[in-house]
Formats: C-alpha cells, structure tokens, sequence
C-alpha cells in the first residue's frame, strides 16, 4: 500500500529532496502543501507529515497543536526539520506529541531511513487492532508458533460474542464498537488477574479474540471472564430491554423476530506438548470446541481436553 508524505512548506523546496531521495521507492507518496492550507492534509489523513519549519510563516508550535487536535491525525507520525539549535525551542515541538525534531543541515541518508524506518512502525502498528490495542494475527500466529517450536505446554482460549449482529442492527456500531472494547478489557484483565506472567491477548477482528495461557487448567479463568462480563453488559442495553432480556429486530422480510441479549462465549484448546505440530491443528480444534460452547444459551464456555494417543 503507497504510503501518502505530506510535506508542510510553504517555497516548495522540500518536496523535491524528498522525490528524489525516494525515487526508487514505489511505496511512498509526496505531496507538498503550504502552511495555511494544511486542512488539505489533515482531511486526507496522511501516512506522515513532515514540516520544514525554515520554509513556513506561521508559527510551528501552532502548527503542530492544530494537527495534533485535529481528532482524525491524533496518532498521525510529525517530523519537524528545523535550523532551529535552540534547546527550549527543541523540547516545546516535542512536548506536543512530535515523534522527531531533525536538526539542519540533515544528512540525506539519515532523511532518507528516518523516514524509512518511520514507514515499517506505521506498518508494524497497522498489525494492532485500532479499536482495542490489542496485537493481531501476524502476533498471535508467531506466539503459537513459539510456544509449539519451544514444546511448552499452553491452552488457546478463543472468545466471542453471541447474538452480536442483532445488537449492532438495534444500537448501531458505534455502540457495538463500545461492547468490543468492553470485551477486550474484561478478557485483558482477567488473564492478568488470574495467571499473568507468560500470558497473551489478542485481537483476531470483529468480535473474536484469542488469549494464550502457559497453563493446562482454565476453568477458573473462563468462569471469571463470564462472570466479568454478564456483570456489566447490562450496562449497554436500555433499562426496558435489559429488563427483558432480548431485544426485537426486523428480519428481511419485516418480521420482528427475539434475540437473547449478547453473551460470550468461550472454546479451550487444551495444548499438551507434542499435541499439536502446527497451528492450523489448533485452529481446527478450536473451531470445534468454540461451537459446542456457542450451542449453549447465554455465557458459556467449552474444554477440549483430549489428549494424545
């Protein structure tokens, strides 16, 4: 995916440096744009900006406030490349979230893999999940692979929610994205709480999660995540459909059919050493276990403990 630069000068001087030093880089984009016209780069919500203070009129530390405001370009990468050796001047860019001050004059090659190696954390970042900061599934498979390779002894919990589609028809997805967050960090701190060092949480997409425990006994751990959760869920309901306890949505037909009101459920991959020789072994298992723990109504969770013959 091309990585789009802006580039924030308001003589053009800087955006040709940068064609040239990245001539051979397909990946990256530069666009310059003058200092007063930086809405043009914020609305289009950049991979990076980099402002050549030498070339601005307006005062940087404005600039970088309006950009760090700016509620779409929050996490979005600032390097400032100033002539500016004034250490107060340094840390006042710095304290308003700016990733790098590069000093003037800047050797190209250290321009060159700045950039560079701020483009692999962009892509390295983009593996976590945005909504709930949990790692994704390059993390979660290399974590598998590690414990399988390492023959320790682990359990997979794979977590999702029941009857969630009908919560987002009614509640919408901003709502639904609140439910995701909240799951995340009722699964996040029960794993903490209850068997912290060597354990991992991670984020698969959508309502799915996965947590690796270097443990072969999990039945606390599940009864705890189910208990977190059915205690505070509520909470995202009205009072009339928590009170009932299902919520009505129209099918396609425009029927109005019941759901019970979301619930988690849990399946458990018990990974006993030399069980298990890759992980879409694991996968398949836990496809199974999830299931059978889906087929019961409301919370529940699902043990798949067989062991080697």
């Amino acid at each position: 995916m091309v990585q789009e630069i802006y580039i924030i000068d308001d003589d053009d001087s800087s955006i040709l440096v940068f064609q040239e030093l990245f001539k051979n880089d397909l990946d990256y984009k530069f666009i310059s744009v003058k200092s007063h016209m930086i809405e043009i780069a914020l609305k289009n919500i950049p991979a990076m900006i980099i402002i050549n203070e030498d070339a601005i009129e307006v005062d940087v530390i404005d600039l970088c406030k309006r950009i760090r405001n700016d509620e779409d370009n929050t996490i979005t990468p600032v390097i400032v490349v100033s002539s500016n050796d004034n250490i107060e001047h340094r840390l006042r860019i710095l304290q308003e979230s700016i990733e790098y001050y590069i000093k003037k004059p800047v050797n190209e090659k250290f321009l060159y893999y700045t950039v560079k190696n701020m483009g692999r954390l962009l892509t390295i970042n983009r593996r976590i999940s945005p909504l709930t900061g949990l790692p994704g599934n390059v993390q979660i498979h290399a974590e598998l692979k590690k414990r399988l390779l390492n023959k320790e002894a682990f359990s997979v919990l794979y977590v999702d929610l029941d009857n969630f589609k009908a919560y987002n028809d009614v509640y919408g997805f901003l709502k639904g994205d609140e439910i995701i967050k909240f799951t995340a960090d009722t699964i996040v701190s029960s794993v903490h709480t209850k068997i912290a060092d060597g354990s991992f949480v991670g984020h698969i997409g959508g309502d799915d999660f996965v947590a690796i425990v270097p443990t072969i006994q999990c039945d606390k751990l599940c009864q705890d995540i189910i208990s977190q959760f059915d205690a505070k869920v509520l909470d995202f309901y009205t009072p009339e459909d928590a009170k009932k306890g299902y919520i009505e949505v129209a099918n396609r037909r425009g029927i109005i059919e019941q759901f019970p009101l979301t619930s988690v459920s849990i399946g458990v991959v018990v990974a006993d050493v030399n069980r298990f020789f890759n992980m879409l072994e694991i996968g398949e298992v836990g496809a199974q276990v999830k299931h059978a723990a889906k087929s019961v109504n409301g919370s529940s969770y699902s043990i798949d403990r067989r062991k080697i013959d």
